[in-house]
């Protein structure tokens, strides 16, 4: 019966080569929290998260003074008792943001450690739909100093010129009439066939200025628009979804299985973005993904498609993962000693047990330190 024996935890703060904006924020760095739960066998299982463009020593207080005396000395394969245990303990604190993002780690660790154990990849261990490889969406489009419609349009068509049948850009920064200069340029640069999605990432303020922008935005028949208002307005994007054809996606920063019922509930989400890594780990992201099916509502995970490639390929009412081709915004992948590979498209899944990869110690060393919890507490 393997126990869990000791965590550790780090913080890393990773700087973004080039200053990158969205809608409504600019980022420099990227805080990640990383986590390594070892069994008394000798097995080690990974988690993380993105806990945002500072704060990253909030993840190692939650861990280190909330979560982990909640795990050492447990069996591993109570994971279901084990997050009802981290959630009760942490009520208080947070059951959203940092807290939950900890929660999230620690959990998707226990899972990776228990098919690590098995001998199993992630989607297997779970109880694959896809056994080779998941779709996969090119995710960019940024705003960058200089960069004009034309030059969207470039690095759009160069998605699919790398066989994407699917990009995202963001949108919402500039004015409707700028905006609809960019999403034309993508369009005529991608052609008709390819699925455009558009990231308005929180930027509008209520339905009527959204409107503004999606009357606009319609001709050029979009996939989604993603994220158009504040996460937890669930009515602007109800609302919004009944005025517009375009599906409205949200919930890449949704907490838990009761928001995302909201949403349902509501009719404010065709698409939910769910992350396991934001939700409160694999286990809650399940729960969310099996709702979602009897609603009718497709899962498309936001980012990090190191852990929600596996995710797709066990979830029959999951569509794409999110890709990003290079680490100049997702510098998450400068932690890790392995990448998952896209071919055409598709990302294909790592064949090795649990999540198929490791931390990279070096790399981890340059911008973090772990600190290590035993049953001992040290």
């Amino acid at each position: 019966m393997p126990r869990i024996q000791s965590i550790e935890v780090c913080a890393a703060a990773v700087p973004l080569d080039q200053i990158t904006s969205f809608s409504s924020r600019t980022v420099t760095h990227r805080h990640y929290g990383l986590v390594k739960v070892r069994s008394s066998e000798g097995v080690e299982g990974i988690g993380f998260c993105y806990v945002g463009s500072a704060g990253g020593e909030l993840f190692t207080v939650a861990v280190q003074q909330l979560l982990a005396p909640v795990l050492l000395g447990q069996d591993s394969h109570a994971v279901e008792r084990l997050w009802t245990a981290m959630y009760q303990e942490a009520l208080l604190q947070g059951r959203a943001g940092t807290v939950m993002r900890a929660i999230s780690a620690l959990d998707t660790a226990l899972w990776d450690l228990n098919a690590r154990s098995s001998l199993l990849p992630l989607h297997r261990y779970l109880g694959a739909v896809e056994l080779e490889s998941v779709p996969a969406y090119a995710s960019g489009g940024y705003y960058l100093e200089g960069k004009t419609p034309a030059m969207l349009g470039e690095e759009m068509a160069s998605y699919v010129a790398m066989g994407f049948k699917a990009v995202k850009m963001k949108t919402g920064r500039l004015s409707p009439l700028e905006e609809e200069q960019r999403l034309k340029a993508a369009r005529g640069a991608v052609g008709p066939e390819v699925e455009l999605m558009m990231d308005c990432n929180n930027g509008w303020q209520d339905v009527t200025q959204a409107m503004r922008y999606i009357r606009r935005f319609e001709q050029y028949d979009p996939y989604f628009i993603e994220e158009p208002f504040s996460p937890d307005d669930t009515e602007s994007h109800a609302k919004l979804a009944r005025l517009t054809r375009i599906p409205v996606a949200t919930a890449e920063i949704g907490y838990g299985r009761w928001y995302h019922k909201e949403l349902l509930d509501k009719g404010a989400a065709a698409i939910l973005q769910t992350d396991a890594l934001v939700c409160g780990g694999i286990t809650e992201w399940r729960r969310i993904a099996a709702t979602a099916a009897s609603f009718g509502v497709v899962m498309c995970p936001h980012w990090f498609h190191d852990v929600h490639a596996p995710l797709v390929a066990a979830t029959p009412n999951a569509r794409y993962v999110e890709f990003f081709h290079d680490d100049q915004v997702l510098n998450f992948r400068r932690l890790i000693d392995r990448q998952l590979e896209q071919r055409n498209g598709r990302v294909v899944l790592h064949r090795e047990p649990g999540l198929g990869f490791g931390f990279d110690e070096k790399a981890v060393g340059k911008y973090g330190k772990w600190a290590r919890i035993d049953g001992a507490g040290r």
